[in-house]
């Protein structure tokens, strides 16, 4: 049962274990609220064969309180086995799915929108926060003691028992047919919400360009109409739901007026007492209550479906994995007939072979589209290859842990991510656990004090979201830090410097000369200046590795590489 509770809720063992434990508890306070009733059953009783003297008024103080007692213990052990374990097992769902996504490769991510995931993790948890603290465990809870004091009913007069029950198996038929509709109301809102949210995400990252190409009112036109819809998609998902839910309750509502009308025959004919007709009202009445609670919660349950499979999606998409011991000897990056394709059908990489040698700098060239950021995203095994084998001093890195791995490897991305923390811990980023001293020489060498020591505050300024305080080349700067400090035996470069301007450019290539010393170096660039001083030169074409080389040698007996140069020689010769 725990394993099945695990894969139907996403839900942790201990998760499904306190999921148990919060039914039990939700049904032990449905019967505690049972015994007053018994208690006013004897007290009838009592009345009506002569009163009650003084030793049944201490009787019935006594019960009195008793009840108390227990409906208070109960509805604390209910609390504590329910919102309690709950809010532990939301975080622990928060968490593994970012511990799933961390371990999940790479391509994923290319399939999935941001806003999304991020919908994913905060709100199908918030969904299924309540669903577990106020929607299953009482469901359940409602289930169990309505059928123990039903089956009490029945066994007590038969009769009885089937004018007060006939109406639960109705009443729960209806909902659990509504179980489909219901799921296709709440995955279209949910499909609402996650294109509204990226909408909104797209345009606050986006509203410079907006505003540079007057196209706000037009973009914000699409946006309200996202709004509108997101609305109307939340009504109809309500109305639905109220249509099924009100259904099922007037159903339960008969319920009360059987039991009076079967008990008044009943009564008339002699069949049963005053006393008994009584005790079925009251039962009936306090058996109907928890459970049209109960049928509402039945509905949310089933809407929780759509929430739940977004999640099943991501803990059951499968990770990358590999031994965590190295054993490469050297740090060669050889790439032997590698093909890949991002999406079935969509080749990027069709047989591409060459070697990156230790100590060397190796220069991926090429077209728009040719596969270099492929290439070297491949080589830190960011994604897997279709076939072919990629090796780091003779280790396959197929079979070696991501992360293992990536200690091999500083990587200076062309688009840098900083953080809304401090100069001097986004370098630290590199090596978390270096010192300062560490850091501030990783910052000397990446020539991050020019700017730095400038700031109010120095290494200890705030730079804001993303480093939104910073220029674009200082931004690289602290990103090349990072790279000193981790100070690994291989550096994969992707296009460090494209978008910089001339000084900033050249600031940036002395840093970059000082880091890639003695190193294994992979870098991908479109300017044919950076990689004039290149050992070697792979022009990237038609996913294959068509020419390789020094500079001088594709010069002599190239074509792509002389007929790029060529294009770069005109486009700098051109002016206004």
């Amino acid at each position: 049962m725990i394993e099945k509770l695990q894969k139907r809720f996403a839900l942790s063992r201990q998760g499904a274990v306190d999921l148990i434990k919060g039914c039990l508890a939700c049904a032990a306070q449905n019967l505690a609220f049972m015994f007053p009733v018994g208690l006013l059953y004897q007290f009838v009783l009592d009345l009506m064969d002569g009163g009650i003297g003084e030793n049944g008024v201490r009787f019935y103080l006594f019960g009195c309180v008793i009840c108390l007692v227990v409906i208070f213990l109960v509805t604390g052990i209910q609390y504590n086995a329910t919102y309690l374990a709950t809010y532990v097992e939301s975080g622990v769902r928060r968490i593994s799915l970012a511990e799933k996504l961390r371990l999940i490769p790479l391509s994923f991510f290319g399939k999935k929108d941001l806003a999304d995931l991020t919908n994913s993790i905060m709100g199908d948890c918030a969904t299924l926060e309540t669903a577990f603290s106020h929607y299953v465990p009482e469901l359940a809870g409602a289930m169990i003691s309505t059928t123990f004091v039903g089956l009490c009913l029945l066994v007590m007069n038969l009769p009885m028992g089937l004018a007060a029950v006939w109406v639960l198996p109705a009443a729960f038929a209806v909902t659990l047919l509504s179980a489909r509709i219901q799921e296709y109301f709440n995955r279209k809102a949910v499909e609402a919400n996650v294109a509204l949210e990226t909408g909104v995400q797209e345009c606050i990252e986006n509203l410079q360009d907006l505003k540079a190409n007057n196209g706000e009112k037009q973009y914000l036109a699409g946006l309200d109409e996202k709004i509108d819809y997101a609305e109307k998609r939340h009504i109809v998902t309500e109305l639905g739901t109220a249509l099924f839910v009100v259904s099922s309750t007037l159903i339960l509502k008969f319920g009360i007026a059987t039991v009076a009308l079967a008990g008044s025959i009943l009564l008339v004919q002699g069949k049963i007492g005053i006393a008994l007709f009584f005790l079925y009202l009251l039962a009936a009445s306090r058996l109907y209550t928890p459970l049209e609670g109960a049928l509402q919660n039945l509905a949310a349950v089933i809407s929780t479906r759509t929430n739940i499979n977004r999640m099943t999606e991501i803990l059951d998409c499968p990770v990358q994995t590999g031994e965590e011991k190295l054993t490469n000897k050297g740090y060669d990056i050889v790439f032997d007939h590698v093909g890949f394709s991002y999406n079935t059908g969509e080749q990027v990489l069709k047989d591409v072979s060459f070697t990156a040698k230790q100590g060397q700098v190796t220069a991926l060239v090429g077209p728009s589209g040719g596969g270099k950021t492929t290439v070297s995203r491949l080589a830190a095994r960011f994604w897997d290859v279709d076939r072919g084998r990629i090796t780091v001093g003779g280790m396959e890195i197929g079979g070696v842990d991501p992360e293992t791995l990536l200690s091999l490897y500083s990587i200076v991305f062309q688009d840098v991510t900083l953080f809304n923390n401090t100069i001097m811990e986004n370098i630290r980023i590199g090596r978390k656990d270096a010192t300062d001293e560490e850091v501030m020489e990783a910052a000397r060498l990446a020539g991050c004090q020019e700017f730095a020591l400038k700031l109010p505050d120095g290494f200890q300024t705030m730079i804001g979201e993303n480093g939104c305080q910073l220029s674009g080349g200082e931004r690289q700067r602290v990103s090349i830090a990072r790279a000193f400090l981790k100070n690994a035996p291989v550096i994969l470069l992707d296009e460090a410097t494209a978008s910089l301007d001339v000084e900033n450019e050249t600031l940036i290539q002395e840093a970059l000369s000082r880091l890639i010393q003695d190193k294994t170096v992979l870098v991908i660039a479109h300017r044919m200046r950076t990689v004039s001083g290149a050992d070697k030169v792979v022009v990237l074409a038609d996913g294959r590795a068509a020419e390789e080389g020094t500079p001088q040698e594709l010069m002599e007996r190239g074509t792509i590489y002389p007929h790029m140069v060529k294009l770069q020689d005109l486009s700098g010769k051109w002016g206004i």
